[in-house]
């Protein structure tokens, strides 16, 4: 499913800073225990299925242009050490290899630690993550003008993904997306 970024109400009133999101699955049974065994227990053996489902709903959306570059979300040196891995990086390399892009784990950066956003209240999420991303200073230009995709695994208020997208988009990207495994569908939502 592609969720165009101006499709809900709160984009309509505060576009956010990405073009368009991703996403192919609802944050539900059987994909929520999937994505949280890969993220929280080592199932890096579901990262291929993980990222076969991006790769199959990029592909159905027939876009007329696709990012030349994938992003995945840093992970917090603290992060890395308790998993072993960056969930996104397993899946951006998969889906870049399947679908014949480029990936880049080190152009973005991690530039402090926060609290894991599970714990925090939807609206306090923004304000844990603002300021914790940069573009590696020495690569910056690496982005002017590019189409660059903003890999993931879950999107729940979007607060992570807006806060990369600003970051990508002062260094230059012209246009951002956001590619996720699975959005988290907002309340009401059938």
């Amino acid at each position: 499913m592609v969720i165009p970024a101006s499709t809900c109400g709160t984009c309509l009133t505060a576009p956010p800073p990405f073009d368009g999101a991703l996403a192919a699955v609802d944050y539900r049974a059987p994909w929520d225990r999937l994505v949280t065994a890969f993220k929280f227990h080592g199932a890096l053996d579901l990262a291929a299925a993980l990222a076969e489902a991006i790769v199959g709903a990029e592909r159905r959306r027939a876009a007329a242009t696709r990012p030349l570059l994938l992003v995945p979300v840093p992970l917090a040196e603290a992060r890395w050490r308790e998993r072993g891995y960056n969930q996104a990086w397993e899946l951006a390399r998969r889906v870049s290899r399947r679908l014949g892009l480029v990936a880049d784990p080190d152009l973005l950066l991690r530039t402090r630690e926060t609290a894991h956003q599970l714990a925090l209240p939807f609206a306090d999420r923004a304000g844990n993550v603002r300021g914790a991303f940069a573009v590696e200073p020495r690569r910056r230009g690496e982005l002017r003008g590019r189409h660059v995709a903003i890999v993931d695994d879950v999107m729940t208020t979007g607060s992570t993904a807006a806060e990369i997208a600003a970051v990508v988009r002062q260094a230059g990207a012209a246009t951002v997306e956001i590619w996720v495994v699975a959005r988290t569908p907002r309340p009401g939502d059938a």
